[in-house]
């Protein structure tokens, strides 16, 4: 079958059939010398055939592989396949041949119509063949490893000096070898178990023979190698059309969208995945000499990086690259080698800059593109504009943007990146923002070209983002069945500014509050209003039509919180202790900032105090009821914990009337659903929403009904926000770890108070009385109940930091007595009290850095 050496065949044996490897370098580079010596008029390509009218723009100068050809269907754009094409495929040099040498270019495979009718979408349009063909040689050559063997035999054979050396050699040789041996392969294993390729070859002979009509036997066929024999064969028209009767068909559209290095190790289109793009694509571009450029390429990058790569360090690695090849008898350093090679010298034997090689060259970020000419749907257009408009440039590697929401350049960015997120197109990622401020925002951007087949599916909902955003929304809130969704629906649609989609989120948010009774829900969906409530204004939305939902919610909640936190396991107890963390955020996010803050006076006396089981309590009086145990000695079955708030004071009698005091607040009936008489919560004003709310966390910590978890948490965040004093915590903590509690409720309660919750380990270390109560509470616990609370406990404390850990142990290590200390004596590792004299020498440079202090006392420090 093979050609004697040294001649090349007549034209007249037939057409040219290449069979090559897809996305090889190697075979590429021999496609392009038999494409020159042959001088075809016209090239087959293995391809969908409506591609045919895109191939004129692969000569466009706009268009830079790696690029791929999109099929979807019309009606459904999720059904979509991709051929990706890059400068070292076969397929694009065949392409680009015919264009710059004025032949006819073909595609030629089965039409994307049948192929998506037939579910040969995505990823799995071409299948992984059972059989690998390239396997089965690689083996029969006595390889391992077929990556290593088609290296060896093609990739390393088409190097450009060698070529150079053996300028006599037949263009075509190659391939007539790696035909006779597919040949062998296909009467072994027929089609590979993939019968679906012998309807796809049927196609090709049927465009292989309207084609040799047309021009006669001045044709080259470019196609997978597996696919040769077929085409070589002798088989009858009748049995072709045999097999394409009755084929399901689809209505198609196709177009060049841009595709990156990493995406085409992937098993899409025509299937022939590649592990390191970049390094095939130097192979493919190196006029000579790949293994020393390739090393020039590495010490680049590593330089870039600050590593200290020597001349001396390229020299050493490119013989060491040699020398491993020569040991391993290959004739020319591949990838392996020159990975080994780098890591040894370059490196220094270390695989962190080994993995940004990997990264950056060996697979690449490079994202192709397309010109503006190609095919797109009018959504695609309108993003690119916006994009443009923006300096919004699409890349493959990951970007950080950090957005300032008072610029209007950055608040567009937002409101692009927003409503691309509503119709679902991925291309950002909001992140953590480095700065506190609400005005700033942090957002990662990758493209990916999936992105190209989500814009396809949005542009069903519109010819521009915004259009698309409005009414992709509009459904979504008219489709959501749960309160939690329409929540978040409503603040992406504010952060995107849709302000036509606005009312009808609002009218689907208000119809699904109104029907859910669940607690849990309802405290779902209360952060993402108040977020919306108190940080809208940053970007000059109007959030007052929201005001309204969350004040029903946050009545509803205070109301049925209690009782929803009664008789739970410990899984639904985790759950709502989660949820009680979320409402007080949510709660102090929608209380007036100006208004009554921690250090406000709540009362009268300025108590606040923990009830007993709200089942068992009296009706108050008024908003200003009085504590029921003045003098604080409750019996332990009705703890109440008093005493003054710190920072309070009575200076403010106005501030004093307009917010209740903690004491139940105006409670009337009896039980855990007690209501408030008063006036309903206010969202801006007097604080009274932050007041009902402390009313609900005492009655939660003071209930034995309610789950450790659950009390624990609650005393913490009434702490936290000064409502109670340490003192008092720490009364109502020697209670729950009373050794009449079970060891697991007492540890529980525990995980509540300390864990989660930021600070908890310093609040041990700085408070000696909470620390000797845990360390008192926890030497006591019986052996065979310490089993059950240990995970528990350890939970709680591998949530702090290594340095309160360690500070924690030397203080139980040093006992209970050294940690009371006696009198005024100072505790070891701390102070007897506030050192007056050095924290006034502080107050000069606070004032300096605030602005407030004009005067400059400081020594050395120019004002």
């Amino acid at each position: 079958m093979t050609a004697p050496p040294g001649v090349i065949p007549a034209r007249s044996e037939g057409p040219l059939l290449l069979g090559v490897r897809h996305h090889g370098p190697g075979s590429a580079r021999a496609v392009r010398n038999a494409l020159d010596a042959a001088r075809p008029r016209a090239v087959l390509i293995e391809g969908p055939p409506e591609g045919d009218a895109l191939l004129g723009l692969a000569g466009d100068v706009d268009m830079r592989p790696p690029v791929a050809l999109l099929a979807h269907v019309v009606d459904d754009p999720g059904r979509a396949a991709f051929w990706p094409m890059a400068e070292f495929s076969p397929e694009w040099v065949s392409i680009r041949w015919a264009l710059e040498h004025g032949a006819q270019a073909r595609f030629i495979d089965l039409p994307a119509a049948h192929s998506l009718a037939a579910g040969e979408e995505g990823e799995d349009a071409e299948g992984a063949l059972r059989i690998d063909p390239l396997g089965a040689l690689a083996e029969a050559a006595g390889y391992d490893d077929p990556e290593r063997w088609w290296e060896d035999v093609v990739e390393h054979r088409a190097d450009p000096a060698a070529a150079s050396r053996d300028a006599a050699a037949d263009p075509r040789a190659p391939f007539a070898a790696l035909a006779e041996a597919m040949a062998v392969l296909r009467e072994t294993y027929g089609d590979g178990s993939h019968p679906r390729d012998l309807v796809r070859e049927a196609h090709m002979r049927q465009q292989l023979r309207a084609a040799a009509r047309e021009f006669g036997d001045d044709i080259a066929v470019v196609c997978g190698a597996w696919h040769v024999p077929a085409l070589a064969g002798k088989f009858t028209v009748g049995g072709d059309r045999a097999l394409l009767k009755g084929l399901p068909k689809v209505k198609a559209e196709l177009t060049w969208v841009p595709w990156t290095n990493r995406r085409l190790a992937r098993h899409s289109g025509y299937g022939a995945g590649i592990d390191s793009p970049g390094w095939y694509g130097h192979l493919f571009g190196a006029p000579d000499r790949p293994v020393e450029r390739w090393m020039t390429k590495v010490a680049g990058l590593l330089r870039e990086e600050d590593r200290q790569v020597s001349p001396a360090h390229v020299i050493e690695a490119v013989r060491l690259a040699g020398t491993l090849a020569a040991l391993r008898g290959r004739p020319l350093p591949g990838l392996a080698e020159t990975t080994d090679a780098v890591r040894a010298v370059l490196c220094e034997g270390s695989d962190v800059p080994l993995a940004l090689i990997q990264d950056r060259l060996i697979v690449g970020d490079v994202l192709g593109e397309v010109p503006d000419a190609a095919p797109a749907v009018p959504l695609q257009r309108d993003l690119v504009r916006a994009q443009r408009a923006l300096r919004l440039k699409p890349q493959a590697a990951d970007r950080e943007l950090e957005l300032d929401l008072r610029k209007e350049t950055d608040a567009a960015r937002s409101r692009l990146l927003h409503r691309l997120r509503l119709l679902g197109i991925g291309w950002g990622e909001q992140v953590r923002a480095r700065s506190t401020g609400t005005f700033r925002e942090s957002w990662r951007l990758r493209w990916e070209p999936e992105l190209s087949v989500r814009v396809a599916e949005a542009g069903v909902w519109g010819t521009t983002v915004l259009s698309a955003a409005t009414a992709k929304t509009e459904s979504d809130a008219v489709a959501a069945t749960a309160l939690v969704d329409i929540t978040a629906l409503a603040e992406r649609c504010l952060l995107a500014e849709l302000p036509d989609a606005l009312p009808v989120v609002m009218r689907a948010l208000a119809d699904r509050a109104a029907l859910d009774t669940d607690v849990a829900h309802l405290a779902q969906a209360l952060p993402a209003l108040a977020r919306t409530l108190r940080y809208g204004d940053v970007r000059g939305t109007a959030t007052a039509g929201l005001a309204e939902v969350a004040a029903g919610l946050a009545e509803r909640i205070c109301v049925g919180l209690p009782p929803a936190c009664a008789a739970l396991g410990a899984d639904g107890a985790a759950e709502m202790r989660d949820h009680l963390d979320a409402v007080h955020a949510a709660m102090n996010l929608l209380a007036d900032p100006t208004a009554a803050g921690p250090t406000a006076t709540h009362s009268a006396t300025g108590r606040a105090v923990l009830g007993p089981d709200p089942a068992a309590a009296e009706p108050s009086t008024g908003p200003a009821a009085t504590d029921p145990d003045p003098d604080g000695d409750a019996a332990p079955t009705s703890p109440a914990i008093g005493g003054p708030t710190p920072g309070v004071t009575d200076s403010d009698p106005a501030e004093a009337a307009t917010e209740p005091a903690l004491t139940a607040p105006a409670v009337t009936g009896t039980g855990p659903a007690a209501t408030n008489s008063g006036s309903g919560p206010r969202l801006i004003g007097s604080g009274g929403l932050r007041a009902r709310w402390f009313g609900v966390l005492g009655r939660l910590a003071g209930w034995d009904g309610v789950p450790g978890g659950i009390r624990g948490r609650a005393m913490r965040l009434l702490l936290d926000d000064g409502r109670v004093e340490s003192a008092d915590a720490a009364r109502h903590m020697g209670l729950a770890l009373s050794p009449g509690t079970a060891p697991a409720d007492a540890a529980a309660w525990i995980e509540g108070f300390f864990g989660g919750a930021p600070g908890g380990g310093m609040l041990l270390v700085h408070d000696e009385a909470l620390l000797g109560l845990l360390d008192g509470w926890l030497t006591g616990v019986a052996p065979d109940a310490f089993t059950d609370v240990l995970p528990l406990l350890r939970r709680t404390f591998a949530g702090y930091e290594a340095g309160v850990r360690r500070t924690l142990g030397e203080l139980v290590r040093r006992g209970p007595a050294a940690r009371a200390g006696a009198g005024d004596a100072p505790v070891p590792g701390f102070g007897s009290g506030l050192d007056a004299a050095r924290a006034d020498a502080v107050l000069p440079l606070v004032g300096l850095l605030l602005g407030r202090d004009r005067s400059n006392n400081l020594v050395g420090v120019e004002s």
